[in-house]
């Protein structure tokens, strides 16, 4: 009788057992179950849903935040990682882009500048700045005159005045002729807060400059509320803020330049790269690029080498390696172009600038021992050529000048396969050919060339 009741209680407990396992078992199912239909739910209804921090604020929302982009061809071929930061997918397509924005955001800060007024910006340009102004000027209400020589890429011409900007080209000059780009870009802002906008007459006699805190960057105003000593803003006087301006951006000496790289491309690489890169390769035009990006990552990191790509006929090659702003090739009458003689447009130059000032200690410094290549026409129009069979990739002048430098970086400092990083600007101008013949085999014959490490 003990073991009838011993064997009922061991069935009993057996029975309850696996009852509360089952019951758990489907508790636990139908949890899930429910867990998971939420998710479907959640991802059905996903694609109409909005986030704010998805949808950006007009055109000039899509400035900067690009991305790298390894460069498989070259970086498979050396063995190392040459990333460049595709520029080309701002608006205007280029870095500029964020220098345009940047002088207009601080011009309106400062109070120089008020939106939706009639105002003016006018700017002295090769092309690609003038592209990021126009672009940037109409969605922040205001127009736009760019002045540039009548020697640029004819594709750049058609394109500012597809973006409503007025376009002056003009004979090419030296910076000391007031008949230079530059020069008149900035008499123009003067001379347009000279004109009497109510009845169409020149006022004589009184300066309509206002006081910028610059002496680069000018400001006119056509309001009557003028001093002769020059007008400072005033935000309680509503006739001195709604009359148009006229404001000349001047890229080559406006700090907002550099500002707009030290404090976006630079940190923006800086997180992409995880603070693992080795060099940073750029040319210079007004030298913001190179002074701002290169500037940040010596701050973060003094061992990684800023290196400046030169075209041919540029001074600044001379300026880095010997403290002379001079090339052989500016010679009178030597040259095909006045600015710089080479067929790359955007970079190069021949006359220092505020900017470049901020570079140089950060590129001549034979302590960190920093490398300065000069690119040839031939070499920048092969790599413009073999970028596009090789990776699919359209790129332009400095975008190919600068790879290039890159190839000769990573011979110089004996970096093949060491897997060293390297980062470029990437941009998208447009490359004239001048007659040089295409051979992208330069460039294969380039990245297996021997060359002799430092020194």
């Amino acid at each position: 009788m003990f073991s009838d009741v011993t064997r009922q209680v061991s069935c009993g407990v057996l029975i309850g057992f696996t009852l509360c396992i089952s019951v758990t078992s489907l508790a636990h199912y139908l949890v899930e179950r429910r867990r998971q239909g939420k998710l479907e739910k959640q991802t059905t209804l996903r694609p109409i849903e909005l986030r704010s921090d998805e949808v950006l604020c007009g055109v000039t929302g899509l400035i900067g935040n690009t991305p790298l982009v390894r460069i498989n061809s070259l970086s498979d071929a050396l063995g190392v990682e040459i990333l460049g930061k595709a520029e080309f997918l701002n608006p205007g397509g280029s870095v500029k882009d964020r220098v345009a924005l940047r002088m207009i955001e601080d011009a309106e800060r400062q109070g120089l500048l008020h939106p939706h007024t009639g105002s003016r910006i006018f700017e002295g340009t090769v092309g690609s700045t003038g592209i990021s102004i126009a672009t940037i000027a109409k969605a922040r209400g205001y127009e736009a005159t760019i002045i540039m020589p009548d020697d640029v890429a004819e594709e750049k011409v058609k394109a500012l005045r597809s973006l409503g900007a007025e376009v002056q080209c003009v004979r090419p000059a030296s910076i000391v002729d007031k008949k230079q780009y530059v020069n008149m870009a900035r008499q123009a802002a003067v001379r347009f807060g000279e004109q009497d906008i109510s009845n169409g007459s020149d006022v004589v006699g009184i300066s309509h400059e206002m006081i910028t805190g610059s002496p680069s960057v000018v400001v006119s105003t056509t309001s009557s509320h003028v001093r002769p000593e020059g007008t400072e803003v005033d935000p309680q006087d509503t006739e001195l803020l709604s009359k148009p301006r006229g404001f000349f951006a001047d890229q080559f000496e406006n700090k907002s330049n550099f500002v707009a790289h030290y404090e976006g491309t630079g940190p923006e690489i800086w997180r992409q790269t995880n603070g693992k890169l080795d060099a940073f390769v750029s040319g210079a035009g007004t030298g913001g690029t190179i002074a701002g990006t290169g500037c940040y990552f010596k701050s973060m990191d003094d061992g990684i080498r800023v290196v400046l790509a030169d075209p041919e006929g540029s001074g600044l090659y001379n300026k880095v390696k010997f403290g002379v702003m001079y090339d052989r090739r500016e010679a009178e009458g030597t040259k095909r172009r006045h600015q710089v003689d080479t067929i790359v447009e955007g970079i190069g130059i021949n006359r220092m600038t505020n900017n470049i000032e901020l570079a140089l200690p950060i590129i001549d410094d034979a302590f960190r021992h920093h490398r300065l290549f000069r690119i040839t026409d031939a070499e920048a129009v092969a790599m413009s050529r073999y970028l596009v069979q090789r990776d699919g990739l359209f790129l332009g002048s400095s975008s190919a000048c600068n790879l290039v430098a890159c190839v000769k970086l990573v011979h110089q400092m004996g970096w093949q396969e060491s897997r060293k990083t390297i980062v470029t600007v990437l941009n998208n101008e447009y490359l004239g050919r001048a007659g040089i013949p295409i051979d992208p085999a330069i460039i294969e014959n380039l990245a297996k060339k021997s060359m002799p490490g430092p020194p």
